[in-house]
């Protein structure tokens, strides 16, 4: 996909990338399915460099808008998992 991640420029590279490989990690639920528990570390991750729901809200917003994925739906159906499941949107 031809896309630009939402991204704030006042996270470090680290924080980027980690946020990235969060998006990445929506994306490949999409795409082929993703293990729930690969799905949980990006997201704690992301939750750690993004801790205000709002701002979380905003950005998983712009990324749904450009990319058409659900960060939401998919972290919802993966706290509905269990350990060993794997996570697969439709």
């Amino acid at each position: 996909m031809e896309y630009q991640y939402p991204i704030d420029y006042s996270w470090s590279t680290d924080e980027i990338v980690d946020v990235i490989k969060f998006f990445e990690a929506v994306e490949k639920a999409y795409e082929k399915g993703i293990e729930r528990d690969e799905m949980m570390k990006t997201y704690r991750r992301f939750k750690e460099i993004v801790p205000s729901i709002a701002e979380e809200k905003t950005i998983c917003g712009e990324f749904e808008e450009i990319s058409g994925y659900s960060s939401y739906r998919t972290i919802k159906k993966a706290k509905e998992s269990v350990s060993g499941d794997r996570i697969i949107m439709k």
